[in-house]
């Protein structure tokens, strides 16, 4: 999470009189990407050659574009997708506040992900992303917190989802969506997070939900980047236009990218830090000024495709 882009925009008429205002993150809380803007491969989930094709797994495609200042150490965000059981996916986003003590941002939330990747065949965790959550934390020793949302599809195409903070997914089918996680916070750009201090979240406060899939639907998974500067709705649109899922992925990044620059547009941030009492002073309010802008932060998209399987795969990926 990264210092947002909010100004107050200018009716006609009052162009050049843009008032320009950061809203600073409070503790802990400011966070960028994790690595270089890459395009991954498609991963397909594991397949049985005993189970039956009927069974259901998720294809995945990513794409992660980091903060313009934080390409060159590559970004605090980090994702794994694997094919074990019907298919796994992941994103954490690293608290970037931490870097004001000179502690790595980017080192919590890539460990947690390589730990959760490591847990995954445990028999403890038993493919609960609540568990998965439990034992990654606990084995993860960097310094730093991170927000983090799990979800693992079982055959029979029920998909568990584990979420701590504002990392978000949403399941769509039909050009509609038809579930949607919410984020957890403290208070406005204070969100829950996993954090090496005894004073943050743990696994139990998770907000655990449990969505039935069927073949086709689509799971698209990011980091706030993502839903802070993208409309539901343009979610949608944007996976009718992109069928392919890396085409899909690649097209949510880089929107939400192109939304996180633009000083007029009116983010689904800056309509929340409305709502929460952030805006421009009264007397602007009477000119017709009103807080806009995109907000400039790390984008992962992961985009998931339900899917029948026909070839055996067991492809892992944690980055």
């Amino acid at each position: 999470m990264a210092v947002p882009m909010l100004r107050a925009s200018a009716p006609p008429g009052h162009l050049g009189a843009l008032f320009h205002s950061n809203v600073k993150k409070p503790f802990h809380v400011q966070r960028l990407p994790c690595s270089p803007t890459e395009l991954n491969p498609v991963l397909q989930a594991q397949t049985d050659e005993t189970r039956s094709e009927s069974r259901l797994s998720l294809s995945a495609g990513t794409h992660l574009i980091p903060h313009p200042n934080k390409v060159d150490k590559g970004g605090e965000d980090a994702f794994l997708v694997s094919g074990f059981n019907g298919g796994v996916i992941a994103v954490a986003d690293g608290v970037s506040g931490w870097a004001e003590q000179n502690v790595d941002p980017s080192l919590f939330s890539k460990e947690l992900m390589a730990h959760a990747l490591s847990f995954l065949e445990d028999e403890e965790v038993n493919y609960n992303p609540r568990i998965l959550l439990k034992e990654a934390h606990a084995a993860t020793s960097s310094v730093g917190s991170a927000t983090v949302v799990v979800a693992m599809l079982e055959r029979d195409g029920i998909l568990r989802i584990a979420n701590v903070g504002d990392c978000g997914l949403r399941v769509v089918r039909g050009g509609q969506i038809i579930f949607s996680t919410s984020p957890q916070e403290h208070y406005f750009d204070c969100p829950y997070q996993l954090s090496s201090e005894p004073v943050g979240q743990t696994y139990q406060d998770a907000v655990v939900s449990t969505v039935e899939v069927i073949e086709k639907d689509t799971v698209v998974m990011g980091s706030d980047g993502l839903f802070d500067n993208v409309f539901d709705h343009e979610i949608v649109s944007t996976l009718a236009e992109h069928g392919d899922i890396l085409e899909a992925a690649k097209a949510l990044a880089d929107l939400a990218r192109e939304h996180s620059m633009d000083p007029s547009y009116d983010s689904p941030y800056s309509i929340e830090a409305r709502t929460r009492g952030l805006d421009v002073p009264a007397w602007k309010k009477a000119l017709g000024f009103k807080l806009t802008g995109g907000k400039l932060d790390d984008i992962t998209v992961i985009v998931g495709r339900v899917v029948r399987p026909h070839e055996s795969s067991d492809t892992r990926q944690c980055y």
